[in-house]
């Protein structure tokens, strides 16, 4: 597997075989748990989807308002910048 940038963040793909043996479809969470000398354990996630959506919009809602007014996101140039 590789490590690509995605945004901020780093992500990996995981191989049709790991898929189709966890049973995971797009929007699942998995748990991944690294463990000395082994390789990666993903692991669906214990939490519920609804749950996770709710936390994650209390979170974005928290931030509301605390962006400056003159805040402009621009797509092409965050890209530009390998941001």
């Amino acid at each position: 597997m590789r490590v690509f940038r995605w945004g901020n963040s780093l992500a990996i793909r995981l191989p049709v075989a790991v898929v189709n043996m966890l049973g995971l479809k797009v929007g699942d969470a998995i748990d991944v748990q690294v463990k000395r000398a082994q390789p990666l354990a993903p692991q669906p996630s214990s939490s519920s989807s609804s749950t996770r959506d709710a936390e994650v919009l209390a979170r974005l809602r928290s931030h509301r308002g605390t962006l400056p007014t003159n805040f402009n996101l621009d797509r092409l140039q965050t890209n530009l910048r390998g941001g």
